[in-house]
């Protein structure tokens, strides 16, 4: 089962670390977007949408690597100081008790919006605007399938680690 969720580790390391390359091109093109429009005095709707595309892209899809890397924000009252098994427990408990079913949630409300996006080719609501919405709306499928894949390895991780396993963590963790 370790062998699965380093798989899938793998697979979220390496999505994630193409992906963050977008936040050199969300710099770059803010910084070009700044100095077109303070220095020359020319504004395009297009290219502020694209500025909005990268960035909610990024941020999605590099949601699955954040959490492989314990990113995300928590309230950490107790767990810092608890016990790698309370540990595996709570990481364990809160993924199939918050993160799998929002993943079902997100999936479920958001499946008939990039139907139907996709049915009928939508762009922008702005007459320069980008022609493509519907396939920056399907990114959000791609977060969901994403993050329930993180959420599997997690959630076989801890089950691991409440067995007694050595999670993977343990054996390969980066020196930062």
């Amino acid at each position: 089962m370790l062998r699965v969720a380093q798989l899938i580790d793998g697979f979220s390391e390496r999505v994630g670390r193409a992906i963050s390359w977008l936040a050199l091109v969300l710099v770059v093109l803010q910084f070009a977007l700044v100095l077109l429009r303070y220095v020359f005095g020319f504004s395009d709707r297009a290219s502020e949408e694209l500025l909005l595309y990268v960035h909610g892209t990024l941020f999605l899809l590099v949601a699955a690597y954040t959490l492989k890397h314990q990113g995300h924000v928590r309230v950490d009252l107790f767990y810092r100081d608890a016990a790698p098994r309370t540990k595996a427990m709570v990481n364990l408990v809160g993924t199939l008790v918050f993160l799998v079913p929002l993943c079902i949630l997100i999936w479920w409300a958001a499946w008939p919006m990039v139907e139907s996006s996709w049915a009928v080719r939508e762009g922008s609501t702005e007459a320069s605007g980008l022609p493509f919405k519907y396939v920056y709306k399907s990114v959000i499928l791609v977060f969901v399938a994403l993050m329930a894949l993180q959420a599997v390895s997690q959630a076989i991780k801890s089950w691991c680690a409440l067995q007694g396993h050595e999670s993977p963590e343990e054996t390969d963790a980066p020196a930062l």
